[in-house]
Formats: C-alpha cells, structure tokens, sequence
C-alpha cells in the first residue's frame, strides 16, 4: 500500500496512509474533519464515505 492524496470535487481533501493493512484518512479540510483518522479497507470505501459525508446537510452553531 501506498500513500495517496485523496480529492473531491477536483480540491484536496485528505490524505490516506497504510496502516494495519487498512487505511486511515488524515483529512486537511474542515468540511471533512468529521472522518479524520477513520480506517477503510480501501480507497473506493473511502471516497465512498467522503460523498455521503457531503451530501448529508449538516447544521452549524453560530
């Protein structure tokens, strides 16, 4: 496995390391800070769950 820059909507999001024969997502994006340090099984999973992360409104305070 090999580290990898993972993008959405053509902007950098995260990275992905191998560790333990999974990955885990180091996000560099406030939008998908609520993933950060998950582990998939693979990138398709990941990217997978960054989309349904977004897609999914969220509320903020004020």
């Amino acid at each position: 496995m090999q580290r990898h820059v993972i993008e959405h909507a053509g902007l950098p999001v995260g990275i992905a390391i191998p560790e333990d024969n999974k990955l885990r997502f180091i996000a560099v994006k406030f939008h998908v800070i609520d993933l950060d340090n998950r582990r998939y099984a693979s990138l398709h999973d990941l990217t997978a769950d960054i989309r349904s992360h977004l897609a999914t409104p969220s509320t903020f305070a004020a």
